[in-house]
């Protein structure tokens, strides 16, 4: 191995290190810890997604292997409910190893699309798909029964585990658009990309008229979800409804909706 390759492996190595330290810290810091697991946070994938972006699959795979592994370590309590070491092997990998390791698939889509943003937009989508289809099939066969009710565990895995991917996916993606835009990480050392024309605000209004209506969401979400499963047996039931804050939810959902709606009138009436 020349000189120069030795300088790339090692760059790649620190830089490895830094990112899985960024995920990890944000998966951490969780906006919603649901119930009955899973959570939503503020991009903890992305470092990672953007570590397999600039130095590929090799490489993204293997962070993201020890990504999935910290991942596990910090999830340890989680193999207490179950039972047989099948149940625990599937755990393991479904709900962990597998579903945080695709995270080195991030960069998949980087020589498919002419603009950086479409590749980090591409593989984010592919890797928050990927880890979604892994815990819904973890949540229809071995938590099937336990925090999942046995009949349609199926569809109500799908649901559940939608509940906290769907706002986690869009979080990610609105992040990885507008880092696609501000930084090229196509160089050595990632830099600020200059701006050579005026910046579009309509855009921007639009990000975050689109925010607005997912903080509503994800805040409806938490406030509802908990209530319709029993805390004792885990069965889902729409009994719960009634122990619901509708005021709460009520307040958040009209408040999302008017600050949505008036940035986008006011991206109207910009462009006009």
């Amino acid at each position: 191995m020349n000189t120069t390759k030795q300088t790339r492996a090692t760059r790649a190595l620190v830089e490895s290190a830094m990112m899985i330290s960024l995920s990890t810290v944000f998966s951490i810091f969780k906006i919603i810890d649901m119930p009955y697991g899973g959570s939503v946070t503020i991009a903890s994938m992305l470092p990672m997604i953007v570590f397999a972006y600039r130095h590929g699959l090799v490489w993204g795979l293997g962070a993201g292997a020890v990504f999935a592994t910290l991942q596990q370590l910090l999830g340890l309590s989680t193999l207490s409910y179950v039972t047989g070491w099948q149940s625990i092997v599937a755990v393991v990998l479904l709900d962990y190893i597998v579903a945080f390791a695709v995270v080195g698939l991030g960069g998949i889509f980087k020589k498919l699309f002419a603009t950086q943003k479409g590749g980090l937009i591409a593989g984010a989508s592919l890797v928050m798909l990927l880890r979604y289809v892994c815990h819904v099939i973890s949540g229809a066969t071995v938590w099937a029964g336990l925090s999942i009710p046995d009949s349609a565990a199926l569809i109500y895995s799908i649901s559940y585990n939608a509940t906290y991917m769907l706002p986690e996916t869009v979080i990610l993606l609105a992040v990885a658009y507008y880092l696609g835009d501000a930084i090229d990480f196509s160089k050595e050392v990632p830099t600020r990309i200059i701006a050579t024309e005026k910046s579009d605000h309509g855009a921007s209004l639009h990000i975050l008229s689109g925010l607005s209506f997912l903080v509503g969401f994800v805040i409806d979400v938490s406030l509802i979800a908990p209530c319709l499963q029993d805390g004792a047996s885990g069965e889902f039931s729409f009994a719960g409804l009634k122990e619901v804050e509708w005021v709460a939810v009520s307040v958040v959902t009209v408040l999302s909706l008017a600050v949505g709606i008036a940035l986008i009138i006011m991206k109207r009436k910009e462009k006009k």
